[in-house]
C-alpha cells in the first residue's frame, strides 16, 4: 500500500505536488508578464512539465487561475445543507458572509494582500477570464438552487429565482469591497462599512424570501 488508511498515498502525494508545481509557476507568470501574454508552453516549461502533463491536470489555460476558487463554487450550497435545523437559509448565508469578512476571506472582496488583489485585477484585464468567472457564478446559482430545493422544501422556480438573487448580492457585496480597496481603503478601514453593506443587502434580501423560512 502507498500509505496509511486516511492518508494519501505516494502517488497521490506527487499528483498534488505536480499539480501545485503547475499552478505556483502559472500564477508566477501571469503576475509578472499578463494572462494573455504567456503560453501554456511558457507555464509549462517553468513547472518543468510537458504540456500533455499540464493539460492532464488543466484542461484549459483559463483553469490555471479559476481552480483556485474552485471550493468557492459550492460553498452557499453546503452553508445551506449544513445549517442547524430551524435555521433560514439566508440567515445561514448572511451569517456566513459577515464570518467571512471578519476574517478576511478574499471571496468576500475584504482582503488587501498584495497578491490577491494582483489576482484580481489579471481576472478582469482577461476577457476569458472574466467569461469564465461568469460560468463559475452561473455554477455557484444551480448548486445553490439544488440545495434550496432539497433542504427548504421549495418549488424549482422559487429555489432557482432565490439562488440568484443570494449569489447576486453576495457578488455585488464583494466586488464592492474590492473596488474600495483598489481606491486606497485598507481592509480594516473598509471593514465596518462592508458589514453594514452586508446586513443591508441580505435584509432587502429577507424581505422578499420570507417563503424560505423553515415551517414550523
Amino acid at each position: 500500500m502507498d500509505g496509511k488508511p486516511g492518508n494519501p498515498g505516494l502517488r497521490e502525494r506527487k499528483k498534488q505536488r505536480t499539480h501545485a508545481a503547475i499552478s505556483d509557476a502559472a500564477i508566477t507568470l501571469f503576475l509578472e508578464h499578463g494572462f494573455n501574454q504567456v503560453s501554456v508552453a511558457e507555464v509549462a516549461e517553468a513547472a518543468e512539465v510537458s504540456k500533455r502533463t499540464l493539460f492532464a491536470y488543466f484542461p484549459a489555460k483559463e483553469d490555471l487561475v479559476v481552480h483556485r476558487l474552485a471550493d468557492h463554487e459550492t460553498e452557499l450550497a453546503r452553508v445551506v445543507r449544513a445549517r442547524p435545523p430551524g435555521t433560514d437559509p439566508l440567515a445561514a448565508v448572511s451569517e456566513h458572509f459577515l464570518t467571512g469578512l471578519r476574517e478576511r476571506d478574499p471571496i468576500t472582496g475584504l482582503n488587501d494582500h498584495p497578491q490577491v488583489r494582483r489576482v484580481r485585477r489579471m481576472i478582469l484585464d482577461a476577457p476569458t477570464l472574466v467569461a469564465r468567472m461568469d460560468r463559475f457564478k452561473t455554477g455557484a446559482e444551480r448548486a445553490l438552487a439544488q440545495a434550496l430545493r432539497e433542504t427548504a422544501d421549495v418549488p424549482e422556480l422559487t429555489a432557482r429565482l432565490a439562488a440568484v438573487q443570494i449569489v447576486g448580492v453576495r457578488w455585488a457585496l464583494a466586488d464592492d469591497n474590492a473596488e474600495r480597496l483598489e481606491h486606497g481603503e485598507s481592509a480594516d478601514e473598509r471593514y465596518p462599512d462592508a458589514v453594514a453593506a452586508a446586513e443591508l443587502g441580505f435584509a432587502l434580501l429577507e424581505n422578499g424570501l420570507r417563503q424560505l423560512t423553515p415551517r414550523r
